[in-house]
């Protein structure tokens, strides 16, 4: 193989993981704007199937830690801290949906016990791997509001 499409392997190799990069805003870059987020935080659609399981898994989202759902009812322990989410789509719009999930203490307050999921200032009680991070990806926090704007009285 000839020097140039070495060459133009090793752009490529480095340059693949920019573009991904490049696809999702990063939690900086979020702009609340009366209690929204109307800019998706990625590229790509929401997926409802994928966001519902992440919504359940208890090592991503565990929302249903704090809230109740419906429509999960195979799932065990719902919890009561936070509101039940059936019919959210009825009572938050999608932008609004999306600043909830990605930091709550941007629409509620400081004193939210909500974390935020894409943000890195997760809040207090989140696992110390977390600290620093995102407990969810922009993706994840897409797949997630895509399944609440699915959840309909």
């Amino acid at each position: 193989m000839s020097w140039k499409p070495r060459a133009f392997l090793a752009c490529l190799l480095v340059g693949l993981p920019a573009l991904a990069a490049a696809d999702e805003l990063a939690p900086a870059d979020v702009k609340f704007d009366d209690m929204s987020v109307s800019q998706p935080l990625t590229s790509q659609p929401g997926d409802p199937e994928n966001g519902r399981k992440v919504f359940a898994n208890r090592s991503l989202g565990n929302c249903l830690a704090c809230h109740a759902v419906k429509e999960q009812i195979e799932q065990l322990f719902h919890g009561e801290v936070g509101p039940p989410l059936d019919g959210a789509a009825d009572r938050w719009s999608e932008g609004e949906l999306r600043a909830i999930v990605a930091d709550a203490k941007e629409v509620f307050s400081e004193e939210t016990v909500m974390p935020g999921f894409y943000s890195l200032n997760v809040g207090v009680d989140v696992r110390e791997d977390l600290v620093g991070k995102t407990i969810l990806t922009a993706q994840e926090v897409e797949d997630v509001v895509a399944y609440l704007t699915t959840l309909k009285e």
